[in-house]
């Protein structure tokens, strides 16, 4: 069993691609809420850390090039048009817990966000069910694919 195991954390292991995130109600109805053609990254180290940022495609641009230079509009719609979060994680074969220890939403740091895993080929899909976004309860889904691939 600890054989499987292994083998079966490092098939996590590594960088994938956003394909899609969607956020789905208990009536089927999807929401992107980053947009149907978000990009992002997802990496796992075989240390033990995971990595995550997701955007919107079509970020609004800052008037000037100083990351800490912009208007209050500026950064509302920057902080809006994206998520990254980072910290250890466990993987438990059905699913991985990503305990945060930094995030773009300051309430998610020292909480543990627990995902749901399935893995086909060089495809993975992350999913949490009773997620709020927006106010609204929903099913989390995240689909990746090998970075490169």
């Amino acid at each position: 069993m600890i054989g499987l195991f292994i083998m079966s954390e490092l098939t996590l292991v590594g960088t994938w691609s956003l394909i899609a995130w969607f956020n789905q109600d208990e009536d089927g109805r999807r929401v992107y809420p980053l947009g149907e053609d978000a990009t992002g990254y997802i990496s796992y180290s075989q240390d033990g850390f995971v990595f995550v940022h997701m955007m919107a495609s079509n970020r609004m641009l800052y008037a000037t090039n100083d990351p800490f230079g912009g208007t209050v509009q500026e950064d509302t719609a920057a902080i809006k048009s994206q998520i990254t979060y980072a910290g250890p994680y466990e993987y438990k074969l059905d699913h991985v817990i990503h305990r945060v220890t930094q995030a773009s939403c300051p309430n998610w740091v020292g909480t543990e966000q627990i995902r749901q895993v399935e893995m086909s080929g060089d495809r993975l899909r992350l999913s949490a069910a009773n997620a709020v976004f927006q106010g609204q309860t929903v099913t989390a889904y995240v689909d990746w694919c090998r970075a490169g691939i």
